[in-house]
């Protein structure tokens, strides 16, 4: 998927800065890596362990954000007599991380990337993450290569995973892909994510799946300053999400076959859907998406799907963008269930996926997929997984959703800091601004989405007008406190 591009550089960043470096503090954020974890990873760099099996000759791509050079994923689509083949090359970072050494201990302490407007804490050392491990362009690395045939339709008709050599020979990014498809001048192996990514989208449509397209906000670098901007996922990200998403159903199924596995999980509480025992305390989100319903004039009958409404609705709308936002809470309270000795775990499905899925398509940015990556190759193979990935399954929950509540923290914080930065010097000035939410216990409370600048805050008043425009009065913008406060004008 791809990552924010937030970036703060110059003298005149000092007031973020100083905002960011605290905000590190309290999340407790790791600092340098310890001596012993840097010189592992430097010998790892030199000297990785390589596969025998060689596919250089596959000319793999990869698509991520222009700035990013941790690259997790490189593709190659082709076509077959009967549908399509995918390949999808995942790094290797166990070609570089022995289990139980000190680099592997960080990780664990690490869990995941953290993504902050002037720096970046990684998972691993940059030496591995965007040198030796990372699938760069036209350079030859140790990859989980993930082989799966699909037939005309997109269904899955086989799966292959293996270590190999890989060599990526383009480093894409989703606007220039986009722009080459839609003028018809992609060549094939790109073109075909178009092709592959709609048939992936209409069978997600088929089985109840769905995915959120909601505009994002974006910190970006600027002559040496920055702004906040929204940004639109473009059908390219769509496309390429659906190929993640493939593979990461491939591995809960082959975990699911073989017997032991860590899925990631969420209880389906969808109108029309059973809900499962464990997701009856959540559905109250569901009542209260319907009244969000109600209160933005959006038409839902009860004979209508989730998956249906959503489909149907337009991000340019703005009662629509309120909706979509606050569709986002039906996905909380996924989870990482891991499960052995040939039981399968009561829950094996995502809702918003809605088939069994897991995470294996980013080791270079999040733990848990180097240990899916292991267990599906053990899958493969036929034997049993390796030990120390089996003793690690019990603990990488609790480590992962601590990691997770981190970065979400830490995601969050980056964007309110900067929205207080630019505009502390503008308290009492109006702005155009469209509610997106009101508390339901204190209708006097909501949140307000302005256009320009692209920033979200709270805001207090009488009767808030939800989904609707109104002009607005910034009353507060404090960068030591991340917080930024509107009132109806």
């Amino acid at each position: 998927m791809p990552r924010r591009e937030i970036r703060v550089t110059g003298a005149a960043e000092a007031p973020v800065r100083a905002a960011l470096t605290a905000l590190r503090a309290t999340l407790g954020t790791p600092g340098r890596f310890p001596p012993e974890a840097a010189a592992e990873a430097e010998r790892a760099a030199r000297a990785p362990v390589l596969p025998s099996y060689d596919a250089t000759d596959i000319p793999f791509f990869t698509l991520d954000p222009p700035a990013s050079a941790d690259l997790d994923q490189a593709t190659h689509l082709s076509r077959r007599r009967t549908g399509y083949r995918v390949r999808y090359a995942i790094a290797d970072v166990a070609a570089f991380v022995a289990p139980g050494e000190a680099l592997d201990a960080e990780a664990h302490r690490r869990v995941n990337t953290l993504y902050f407007p002037d720096e970046k804490v990684p998972l691993h050392p940059t030496v591995l993450s965007e040198g030796a491990a990372s699938l760069l362009p036209d350079r030859t690395r140790p990859a989980v290569l993930w082989t799966i045939d699909l037939d005309a339709e997109g269904r899955t008709t086989a799966v292959d995973v293996r270590r190999a050599l890989v060599r990526s020979r383009a480093k894409l990014h989703y606007a220039g892909v986009q722009k080459d498809i839609d003028a018809g001048t992609a060549e094939e192996p790109v073109a075909l994510l178009e092709e592959i990514g709609r048939a992936r989208e209409r069978l997600e449509a088929e089985r109840g799946g769905i995915s959120l397209d909601v505009p994002e906000q974006q910190i970006t670098e600027h002559d040496h300053t920055y702004e906040l901007s929204y940004r639109a996922p473009l059908p390219a990200d769509g496309w390429n999400a659906q190929l993640s998403l493939l593979t990461g159903m491939a591995a809960a199924g082959l975990m699911l076959a073989q017997g032991t596995g860590i899925l990631r999980t969420l209880p389906s509480v969808l109108p029309g859907g059973a809900a499962p025992a464990q997701a009856n305390g959540r559905l109250g989100d569901v009542a209260r998406l319907r009244r969000t319903a109600a209160a933005l004039r959006i038409d839902w009958p009860h004979h209508v799907s989730y998956v249906a409404l959503i489909r149907g609705l337009d991000q340019r709308d703005p009662r629509h963008a309120a909706f979509l936002q606050e569709c986002t809470t039906l996905l909380r309270g996924a989870r990482y269930t891991p499960f052995r000795g040939g039981v399968p775990p009561a829950l094996t499905t995502h809702a918003a996926v809605a088939a069994p899925y897991t995470h294996c398509t980013a080791p270079l940015r999040r733990l848990v997929d180097r240990y899916s990556s292991e267990l599906c190759l053990a899958a493969v193979a036929g034997r049993a997984p390796p030990e120390w990935v089996s003793a690690a399954l019990d603990a990488l929950p609790r480590e992962m959703a601590e990691g997770a509540q981190r970065a979400a923290t830490a995601e969050r914080a980056c964007v309110e800091i900067v929205e207080a930065v630019l505009l502390k010097d503008r308290v009492g000035d109006v702005f155009d601004g469209c509610v997106v939410d009101v508390d339901e216990h204190r209708p006097t409370l909501g949140t307000v989405q302005v256009r320009t600048p692209a920033v979200i805050g709270r805001i207090e008043g009488e009767r808030l007008p939800l989904g609707e425009r109104l002009r607005v009065r910034l009353t507060e913008a404090d960068p030591a406190k991340a917080s930024i406060a509107f009132t109806p004008a």
